[in-house]
């Protein structure tokens, strides 16, 4: 089983960029997909970016497509997100997530979660 551990939020100013990254124990990163999702108070849990298990296919949101880039290190069992010209809608607890199976927007999909990050952007 997988523990995955989310580290790098914080509180910026938008326009500014943060990294997310997540660190994965107890097994092989290179044996799941990965994704980050993202919740705001009050709001259903959202997918932000997914990538394979190799890091050769990528899925991006149309809400932070251009602004945020998924990336992995599966000789470090990392995976990373770089978050660039954050805006204040971007403010939630953000979450790495790994699935067993498919690279996938659904949360249903993935097997194993951190247990999130708090960004929050300031206007």
């Amino acid at each position: 089983q997988v523990q995955l551990v989310e580290s790098g939020g914080g509180l910026v100013q938008a326009g500014d960029s943060l990294r997310l990254s997540c660190a994965a124990s107890g097994g092989p990163l290179s044996a799941y997909s990965m994704g980050w999702f993202r919740q705001a108070p009050g709001t259903e849990r959202e997918f932000v970016a997914g990538i394979s298990w190799n890091g050769g296919r990528t899925n991006i949101a149309n809400s932070v497509k251009g602004r945020f880039t998924i990336s992995r290190d599966n000789a470090k069992n990392m995976m990373y997100l770089q978050m660039n010209r954050l805006k204040p809608e971007d403010t939630a607890v953000y979450y790495c997530a790994a699935a067993r199976f498919v690279l996938s927007t659904r949360v249903i999909d993935y097997d194993y979660w951190g247990q999130g990050t708090q960004v929050t952007v300031s206007s």
